[in-house]
């Protein structure tokens, strides 16, 4: 996308972080694959069925994605069940805060994977309240959503410890290869050796091989499109905001914005609901926008802010979801399933807001030796309230020939929240 003329994305990530500007059009390049529907399964099948047994198996349960597959397996291995964990890199969290409430937190006490000091080192950031509002439409204030940041860092590190000290096996540097299905368990292949199982759990998220195999290229139904940064120099940083915009329908879409208070400066998203038609934006030109933007929201000029990092990604929804898999033994989790709520950008809050369950569910599972599809897709349960969402995504996107008022969209939120305000904290939440 180089020219004479470079763009400001171009201009900006090249002097402060060129290998985030590298990793922008590789996403690029993913997201024009899944609008053209070339993101397809695997060349070869990588689930296969062998009739013999298994006669050594290495733990009870093996699960592929270590970055959130770390949550479920301490909280198994606390209950008793064997866990292998796999990650294809090294299990490390990232540099960019989660942010979700304290309330929900406290799972990981209550499940018994961290103490409550533990707990308080992983908090970074906490802040009230938080604030909605739509151009030319109501503002609306609330308290304790989204409003505590965790540093996935120390968060990653100290419950990999607990999960090795509760004797809990991580394969680093180990990528998923393939799964061989035999009538009393699973081989998961890596390049390094074949482990054993009763149960494989796939936590390798959206983009997981099984999924691709599952889903045989189908193109999502709704996008979250999402650009931002982390940078200091901002006047004020006190609250967030959950979702704000300040401007009406722009390039087919509706712009939305958020902002959290961080641990080194202040975290701000642009981000946008829409379908996955080939002749949508690219996340470059998408970042061109938040960086147009971006002083009119935050009331600061773009040469006062020192940029930390840069955040960027898209996360697809399909209307076909949770997400079943046709295999016995094999359970999606997370993004893997596609529980999360299309409106949503899923990940951890995803995750642990489902830990409980899923965790109550396998062990049940496998005690009772109930591993066929029909078992596990049982542990995958049409949800309606993420069928409600849907319509939410449908609200808040606009088709790419579709022709209507530019302030639609805000004046439909400004009056949904409006109700929601009047109905007490309690629905706002």
């Amino acid at each position: 996308m180089s020219s004479s003329h470079p763009s400001l994305t171009e201009q900006i990530l090249t002097q402060t972080a060129p290998q985030s500007l590298q990793g922008l059009r590789k996403a690029d390049q993913q997201w024009t694959a899944l609008k053209n529907a070339s993101f397809t399964a695997q060349n070869k099948q990588i689930v296969k069925e062998k009739s013999d047994k298994i006669t050594d198996f290495v733990s009870q349960v093996v699960i592929c994605g270590g970055t959130l597959g770390i949550l479920l397996a301490i909280a198994l291995q606390k209950q008793g069940v064997t866990v292998t964990l796999l990650e294809r890199g090294e299990l490390r969290g990232r540099e960019q805060e989660w942010n979700i409430s304290r309330q929900e937190l406290h799972v990981f006490v209550e499940l018994g994977l961290l103490t409550e000091a533990e707990l308080e080192t992983v908090i970074t950031s906490e802040y009230n309240p938080a604030r909605v509002a739509f151009h030319q439409g109501c503002e609306v204030w609330i308290n304790d959503v989204l409003n505590t940041g965790v540093y996935p860092v120390t968060l990653l590190e100290t419950l990999k410890q607990n999960f090795l000290n509760l004797g809990g096996i991580l394969l680093e540097n180990t990528p998923f290869v393939g799964a061989t299905l035999h009538p009393n368990g699973v081989t998961v292949e890596t390049p390094q050796l074949p482990i054993h199982c009763r149960l494989l759990i796939d936590a390798m998220g959206h983009f997981s091989p099984l999924v691709r195999q599952v889903r045989q290229g189908e193109k999502p139904e709704g996008v979250c499109l999402v650009v931002g940064s982390c940078a200091e120099g901002y006047p004020q940083n006190e609250t967030g905001d959950l979702i704000v915009t300040f401007t009406p329908i722009e390039n087919q879409c509706q712009y939305f914005w958020e902002a959290f208070p961080a641990k080194d400066g202040r975290t701000t998203y642009l981000f946008t609901y829409l379908d996955a038609h080939p002749d949508r934006f690219s996340l470059e030109f998408f970042m061109d926008e938040y960086f147009r933007l971006l002083p009119n929201y935050q009331k600061v000029a773009l040469d006062q802010l020192q940029f930390h990092r840069f955040l960027f990604g898209f996360f697809p929804a399909y209307k076909k979801s949770p997400l079943q898999f046709p295999w016995p033994r094999i359970l999606p989790v997370g993004d893997s399933s596609g529980s999360q709520s299309p409106v949503s950008f899923g990940g951890f809050g995803a995750m642990v807001r489902h830990l409980p369950r899923l965790t109550q569910g396998i062990t049940e599972a496998l005690e009772s030796d109930c591993l066929g599809s029909k078992d596990l897709n049982l542990l995958q349960p049409y949800q309606p309230n993420i069928s409600t969402t849907w319509l939410f995504q449908r609200t808040m996107s606009v088709g790419l020939e579709q022709e209507i008022d530019p302030q639609q969209i805000n004046q439909l939120l400004s009056g949904v929240f409006r109700v929601m305000e009047q109905l007490g904290d309690e629905v706002l939440q």
